[in-house]
């Protein structure tokens, strides 16, 4: 079957499998999205995965359709994208496009695994080409795009370059090179004496000491299994963040509900005795960040890496954030059961107990 791309504008225009988005009339839904209508047999903690299940199941309804669409352009929804588009391919070369999607859209990746390397140059290829010929992620608001209308012309451009270098990743060296240098070396780094990690497995938190901000895939890869990162970086410099796995319905494993940072936020604005308030993003945001605020940032600023924008100095001792952040996760958690397929009404009904 030869299937083919298209914008998300045209969903209802033929028969449509919809990727990591939802859409009223998709002849098959393949999404990772909290409540989505992916089929029950084809869910997978990445979108791309439900995409690479779909296309060993060839009988499931829907799957016939030969438009393939998807409402934003990310790695995991590109990769399951171009998975059902070259489907033999994609199956000789499953389980990198497994790693390539994870790493993309959780920053994690086992670096011991023997692919993690060309996974890692594929994404950072990716990168790379979109900030070069397009514009960053969640960028389109910022140019006055819609970004399902704007994703289509990245998802033209990419389908047809990316099985060179899936095959051959020496292609795209001048392009994935600078960003896959600098992850390699704060790998390496988070792996000094410098860095100090504990881990709260109850929780779903790891806490990373390290002297400074580092680039997501680094400090995010080793993280899998837990949905909490809280960042200790020298200066008194910290954030915490509720990691996207929280976000979606994560097939895998069984998860605590993510908890409103608010009240967090507050406690530490009462300790706190520098010129900065400790501010976080909604419960509803893709990854949710406590941090000291200057400027507010964009949306595209909270979803690039720690080392590109400021963090600003606390007046507390690291041990202090720590146990602070420690003890909120240990009350909002209270009498709660990991479980896996959490509602929006389930979690808002979890933070709104007492406590």
């Amino acid at each position: 079957m030869n299937r083919s791309f298209v914008p998300f504008a045209q969903l209802r225009r033929q028969p449509t499998i919809v990727v990591d988005s939802t859409g009223l009339g998709a002849a098959l839904t393949l999404a990772h999205w909290r409540g989505a209508a992916t089929p029950e047999a084809l869910r997978d903690d990445t979108s791309a995965g439900s995409c690479l299940r779909a296309l060993h199941a060839p009988a499931t309804p829907g799957l016939e359709a030969q438009a393939v669409t998807a409402n934003h352009f990310d790695i995991d929804g590109f990769v399951g994208v171009w998975a059902l588009l070259n489907p033999e391919l994609a199956l000789t070369h499953e389980e990198l496009l497994r790693l390539v999607a994870t790493l993309g859209d959780f920053r994690e990746i086992d670096w011991q695994h023997p692919l993690a390397d060309h996974a890692l140059k594929l994404v950072c290829w990716l990168n790379a080409e979109e900030k070069t010929h397009f514009y960053e992620p969640f960028g389109a608001p910022a140019r006055r795009r819609r970004e399902d209308e704007a994703s289509a012309e990245k998802f033209a451009w990419f389908l047809p370059r990316f099985a060179e270098v899936l095959l051959d990743p020496e292609a795209g060296r001048a392009a994935w090179a600078p960003e896959y240098e600098r992850v390699k070396a704060a790998a390496a780094a988070l792996q000094g004496p410098l860095t100090q990690r504990a881990e709260y497995p109850d929780l779903g938190l790891v806490v990373v000491r390290t002297p400074a901000p580092l680039p997501y895939y680094a400090l995010f890869g080793p993280t899998a299994g837990f949905d909490w990162v809280l960042s200790l970086y020298d200066g008194q410099r910290y954030e915490l963040e509720c990691k996207y796995t929280t976000w979606i319905d994560l097939e895998s494993r069984p998860t605590l509900p993510r908890l409103a940072l608010a009240l967090l936020a507050a406690r530490l604005n009462e300790l706190e005795r520098s010129n900065y308030r400790w501010a976080a993003d909604q419960l509803t945001d893709t990854g949710p960040l406590l941090r000291l605020s200057g400027r507010p940032l964009t949306k595209a600023e909270r979803y690039a890496d720690p080392d590109g924008r400021p963090i600003y100095a606390s007046s507390l001792a690291a041990g202090t954030v720590e146990s602070e952040v420690v003890a909120f996760l240990q009350k909002g958690y209270a009498g709660l059961e990991p479980k896996k397929y959490w509602t929006w009404a389930e979690v808002r009904a979890a933070n709104e107990r007492p406590r």
